[in-house]
Protein backbone atom coordinates (compact mmCIF):
# COMPACT_ATOMS: atom_id res chain seq x y z
CA UNK A 1 0.00 0.00 0.00
CA UNK A 2 1.56 3.74 -0.86
CA UNK A 3 0.20 6.47 1.22
CA UNK A 4 -0.37 10.08 0.54
CA UNK A 5 2.42 12.63 2.18
CA UNK A 6 1.64 16.37 2.05
CA UNK A 7 3.12 19.62 3.43
CA UNK A 8 1.29 22.56 3.97
CA UNK A 9 3.64 25.07 3.23
CA UNK A 10 2.58 28.33 5.74
CA UNK A 11 4.50 30.03 8.10
CA UNK A 12 4.96 29.16 11.64
CA UNK A 13 2.40 31.88 13.13
CA UNK A 14 -0.20 30.60 10.99
CA UNK A 15 -1.95 28.30 13.54
CA UNK A 16 -5.45 28.97 15.09
CA UNK A 17 -3.64 28.95 18.70
CA UNK A 18 -1.60 31.54 18.30
CA UNK A 19 -3.42 34.36 16.77
CA UNK A 20 -4.62 36.20 20.04
CA UNK A 21 -0.81 36.36 21.22
CA UNK A 22 1.51 36.80 18.17
CA UNK A 23 3.97 39.69 18.33
CA UNK A 24 4.24 42.63 15.98
CA UNK A 25 7.21 41.60 14.89
CA UNK A 26 8.11 37.78 13.79
CA UNK A 27 10.75 36.06 13.07
CA UNK A 28 10.64 34.49 9.45
CA UNK A 29 11.74 30.45 10.15
CA UNK A 30 10.02 29.13 6.74
CA UNK A 31 13.68 28.55 4.47
CA UNK A 32 15.10 27.05 7.71
CA UNK A 33 12.01 25.04 8.34
CA UNK A 34 11.52 23.95 5.15
CA UNK A 35 15.15 22.94 4.50
CA UNK A 36 15.76 20.23 6.57
CA UNK A 37 11.99 18.38 5.08
CA UNK A 38 13.12 19.18 1.48
CA UNK A 39 16.99 17.08 2.85
CA UNK A 40 15.08 14.00 3.83
CA UNK A 41 12.21 14.04 1.33
CA UNK A 42 15.17 14.09 -1.49
CA UNK A 43 17.71 11.71 0.37
CA UNK A 44 14.63 9.17 0.53
CA UNK A 45 13.36 9.70 -3.41
CA UNK A 46 10.13 11.13 -2.10
CA UNK A 47 7.89 13.09 -3.76
CA UNK A 48 4.93 14.95 -1.83
CA UNK A 49 1.94 16.82 -2.28
CA UNK A 50 2.86 20.95 -0.91
CA UNK A 51 -0.60 22.71 -0.22
CA UNK A 52 1.28 26.07 -0.94
CA UNK A 53 -0.20 29.34 0.94
CA UNK A 54 -0.70 32.37 -1.65
CA UNK A 55 0.62 34.41 1.41
CA UNK A 56 4.52 32.32 1.01
CA UNK A 57 3.87 31.98 -2.63
CA UNK A 58 3.94 35.62 -2.81
CA UNK A 59 6.70 36.19 -0.60
CA UNK A 60 9.14 33.07 -2.03
CA UNK A 61 8.60 32.56 -5.60
CA UNK A 62 11.74 30.95 -5.51
CA UNK A 63 10.99 28.63 -3.01
CA UNK A 64 7.63 27.44 -4.45
CA UNK A 65 9.60 26.74 -7.98
CA UNK A 66 12.73 24.43 -6.73
CA UNK A 67 10.05 22.48 -4.50
CA UNK A 68 7.90 21.97 -8.03
CA UNK A 69 11.60 21.57 -9.87
CA UNK A 70 12.35 18.52 -7.19
CA UNK A 71 9.32 16.97 -8.78
CA UNK A 72 6.80 17.64 -6.05
CA UNK A 73 3.30 18.36 -6.78
CA UNK A 74 1.56 22.01 -6.00
CA UNK A 75 -1.59 22.54 -4.45
CA UNK A 76 -3.47 25.72 -3.32
CA UNK A 77 -4.06 26.37 0.68
CA UNK A 78 -6.14 29.26 -0.31
CA UNK A 79 -4.45 32.80 0.33
CA UNK A 80 -4.59 34.42 3.85
CA UNK A 81 -5.28 31.32 6.17
CA UNK A 82 -7.99 32.74 7.53
CA UNK A 83 -10.82 29.24 7.66
CA UNK A 84 -13.46 29.25 5.72
CA UNK A 85 -15.63 29.77 9.06
CA UNK A 86 -14.07 33.51 9.11
CA UNK A 87 -15.16 34.05 4.99
CA UNK A 88 -18.40 33.87 3.07
CA UNK A 89 -18.55 32.72 -0.75
CA UNK A 90 -17.30 35.82 -2.04
CA UNK A 91 -14.68 36.02 0.04
CA UNK A 92 -13.09 32.44 -0.27
CA UNK A 93 -13.31 32.80 -3.85
CA UNK A 94 -10.96 36.51 -4.22
CA UNK A 95 -9.09 33.66 -2.13
CA UNK A 96 -8.69 31.09 -4.61
CA UNK A 97 -8.19 33.54 -7.29
CA UNK A 98 -5.51 35.57 -5.64
CA UNK A 99 -3.57 32.42 -4.85
CA UNK A 100 -4.21 30.44 -8.08
CA UNK A 101 -2.95 33.80 -9.57
CA UNK A 102 0.46 32.96 -7.81
CA UNK A 103 0.63 29.59 -9.16
CA UNK A 104 -0.67 29.40 -12.21
CA UNK A 105 2.22 27.90 -13.59
CA UNK A 106 1.79 25.12 -11.84
CA UNK A 107 -1.73 24.17 -12.70
CA UNK A 108 -3.01 23.15 -9.14
CA UNK A 109 -5.37 20.16 -9.32
CA UNK A 110 -5.85 20.21 -5.22
CA UNK A 111 -6.98 22.35 -2.42
CA UNK A 112 -6.84 22.25 1.51
CA UNK A 113 -8.63 24.43 3.52
CA UNK A 114 -7.12 26.49 6.54
CA UNK A 115 -7.51 24.46 9.55
CA UNK A 116 -8.89 22.20 7.71
CA UNK A 117 -11.98 24.17 8.28
CA UNK A 118 -14.43 22.67 5.82
CA UNK A 119 -17.16 20.91 7.34
CA UNK A 120 -21.15 21.15 6.66
CA UNK A 121 -21.32 24.68 7.66
CA UNK A 122 -18.98 25.74 4.80
CA UNK A 123 -19.72 23.37 2.39
CA UNK A 124 -20.38 26.22 0.44
CA UNK A 125 -16.50 26.23 -0.53
CA UNK A 126 -17.31 22.80 -2.72
CA UNK A 127 -18.89 24.92 -5.41
CA UNK A 128 -16.32 27.28 -5.07
CA UNK A 129 -13.62 24.83 -5.73
CA UNK A 130 -15.67 23.28 -8.74
CA UNK A 131 -15.79 26.64 -10.46
CA UNK A 132 -12.31 27.02 -10.25
CA UNK A 133 -11.82 23.61 -11.43
CA UNK A 134 -10.46 21.63 -8.77
CA UNK A 135 -10.22 17.85 -9.14
CA UNK A 136 -9.60 17.12 -5.32
CA UNK A 137 -9.96 18.61 -1.99
CA UNK A 138 -8.30 17.22 0.94
CA UNK A 139 -9.96 19.10 4.07
CA UNK A 140 -12.14 17.14 6.02
CA UNK A 141 -10.49 15.38 9.54
CA UNK A 142 -12.92 12.70 10.32
CA UNK A 143 -12.39 13.78 14.02
CA UNK A 144 -13.64 15.74 16.56
CA UNK A 145 -11.77 18.56 17.84
CA UNK A 146 -11.93 22.00 19.25
CA UNK A 147 -11.29 23.50 16.48
CA UNK A 148 -12.44 21.54 13.31
CA UNK A 149 -13.68 18.10 12.30
CA UNK A 150 -15.96 16.15 10.73
CA UNK A 151 -16.27 12.74 12.61
CA UNK A 152 -19.54 11.42 10.61
CA UNK A 153 -17.59 11.34 7.42
CA UNK A 154 -16.18 8.39 5.52
CA UNK A 155 -12.53 7.82 6.36
CA UNK A 156 -11.65 6.94 2.88
CA UNK A 157 -11.55 8.13 -0.50
CA UNK A 158 -14.89 9.66 -1.47
CA UNK A 159 -16.84 12.30 -3.41
CA UNK A 160 -18.76 14.52 -0.88
CA UNK A 161 -22.21 15.59 -1.27
CA UNK A 162 -22.78 18.87 -1.65
CA UNK A 163 -25.81 18.86 0.30
CA UNK A 164 -24.03 16.68 3.34
CA UNK A 165 -20.21 16.59 3.24
CA UNK A 166 -20.82 13.06 5.10
CA UNK A 167 -22.22 11.82 2.79
CA UNK A 168 -20.74 10.03 -0.67
CA UNK A 169 -22.43 11.29 -3.84
CA UNK A 170 -21.12 8.77 -6.54
CA UNK A 171 -21.96 12.09 -9.13
CA UNK A 172 -20.10 14.59 -7.12
CA UNK A 173 -17.22 16.56 -8.88
CA UNK A 174 -15.16 17.27 -6.68
CA UNK A 175 -13.15 13.89 -4.98
CA UNK A 176 -12.24 13.94 -1.01
CA UNK A 177 -9.04 12.72 0.58
CA UNK A 178 -9.89 13.30 4.59
CA UNK A 179 -7.01 13.05 6.42
CA UNK A 180 -6.02 10.00 8.18
CA UNK A 181 -8.08 8.70 11.62
CA UNK A 182 -8.03 5.57 13.11
CA UNK A 183 -11.30 3.80 14.12
CA UNK A 184 -10.85 2.00 17.37
CA UNK A 185 -14.40 2.92 18.58
CA UNK A 186 -13.80 6.23 18.19
CA UNK A 187 -11.85 7.70 15.71
CA UNK A 188 -8.21 8.94 16.31
CA UNK A 189 -6.37 11.44 14.48
CA UNK A 190 -2.77 9.77 12.96
CA UNK A 191 -2.52 11.99 9.87
CA UNK A 192 0.91 14.24 10.98
CA UNK A 193 1.52 17.67 12.11
CA UNK A 194 0.41 17.43 15.73
CA UNK A 195 0.00 14.49 16.44
CA UNK A 196 2.95 13.63 15.11
CA UNK A 197 4.57 15.33 17.39
CA UNK A 198 2.36 14.30 19.99
CA UNK A 199 1.88 10.35 19.50
CA UNK A 200 4.89 8.01 20.38
CA UNK A 201 6.44 6.55 17.16
CA UNK A 202 5.44 3.35 17.79
CA UNK A 203 1.97 4.08 17.51
CA UNK A 204 2.02 6.24 14.71
CA UNK A 205 3.54 3.18 13.29
CA UNK A 206 0.87 0.23 14.18
CA UNK A 207 -2.35 3.02 13.46
CA UNK A 208 -0.96 3.92 9.90
CA UNK A 209 -0.41 -0.32 9.57
CA UNK A 210 -3.41 -0.82 10.27
CA UNK A 211 -5.14 1.45 8.06
CA UNK A 212 -3.37 0.38 5.51
CA UNK A 213 -5.06 -3.05 5.90
CA UNK A 214 -8.25 -1.09 4.41
CA UNK A 215 -6.51 2.09 2.58
CA UNK A 216 -4.08 4.87 1.73
CA UNK A 217 -3.13 6.75 4.35
CA UNK A 218 -3.43 10.72 4.22
CA UNK A 219 -0.40 12.07 6.29
CA UNK A 220 0.57 15.81 6.76
CA UNK A 221 3.23 17.94 8.45
CA UNK A 222 3.98 22.03 8.47
CA UNK A 223 7.74 22.86 8.11
CA UNK A 224 7.33 24.14 11.81
CA UNK A 225 6.34 20.62 12.66
CA UNK A 226 9.62 18.96 12.32
CA UNK A 227 11.40 21.91 13.33
CA UNK A 228 12.79 22.44 17.08
CA UNK A 229 13.64 26.28 17.12
CA UNK A 230 10.14 27.53 16.14
CA UNK A 231 10.41 31.22 17.80
CA UNK A 232 9.52 30.76 21.37
CA UNK A 233 6.45 33.62 22.50
CA UNK A 234 4.73 33.82 25.58
CA UNK A 235 1.61 31.50 26.00
CA UNK A 236 -0.82 29.95 28.13
CA UNK A 237 -0.05 26.35 28.84
CA UNK A 238 -2.47 24.62 26.23
CA UNK A 239 -1.58 26.87 23.23
CA UNK A 240 2.32 26.90 24.11
CA UNK A 241 1.69 23.17 24.27
CA UNK A 242 0.10 23.17 20.89
CA UNK A 243 3.02 25.09 19.57
CA UNK A 244 5.85 23.40 20.77
CA UNK A 245 5.61 20.24 22.44
CA UNK A 246 7.59 17.63 20.24
CA UNK A 247 9.41 19.45 17.61
CA UNK A 248 12.83 18.23 18.68
CA UNK A 249 11.73 14.56 17.88
CA UNK A 250 9.43 14.56 14.76
CA UNK A 251 11.57 14.87 11.69
CA UNK A 252 13.01 11.38 13.02
CA UNK A 253 9.84 9.94 13.33
CA UNK A 254 9.04 11.02 9.99
CA UNK A 255 11.95 10.22 8.40
CA UNK A 256 10.95 6.06 10.97
CA UNK A 257 7.89 6.72 8.92
CA UNK A 258 9.20 7.02 5.36
CA UNK A 259 11.60 4.07 5.94
CA UNK A 260 8.68 1.52 6.58
CA UNK A 261 5.77 2.80 4.46
CA UNK A 262 5.66 4.05 1.33
CA UNK A 263 4.59 7.53 0.28
CA UNK A 264 3.93 9.75 -3.09
CA UNK A 265 1.57 12.75 -3.96
CA UNK A 266 -2.37 12.64 -3.47
CA UNK A 267 -2.80 13.08 -7.43
CA UNK A 268 -0.72 9.98 -7.63
CA UNK A 269 -2.64 8.09 -5.12
CA UNK A 270 -5.83 8.80 -6.31
CA UNK A 271 -4.97 7.94 -9.79
CA UNK A 272 -4.61 4.26 -8.39
CA UNK A 273 -7.65 3.97 -6.70
CA UNK A 274 -9.34 4.96 -9.71
CA UNK A 275 -11.22 8.09 -8.29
Amino acid sequence: MINALSIDLEYWWCSEFLTKYLPDEREDILRESLNPLLGLLEEKDIRATFFVLGAVAEDYPDIVEDIFERGHEIGCHAYSHRTLYELDAPEFEREIKRCLSLLSKYNPRGFRAPSFSLDNSTRWALDVLQKYGFQYDSSIFPVRTNLYGVPEAPLGVYRPSKGDVTMHDPEGTIIEFPLTALRIGFNVPVAGGFYLRLLPRWFLSWAIGRVNKKRPANIYVHPHDVFPDVPRINLPVFPKFVTYHGAANSLIKLRHLIDRFSFKPICDILVDVGS
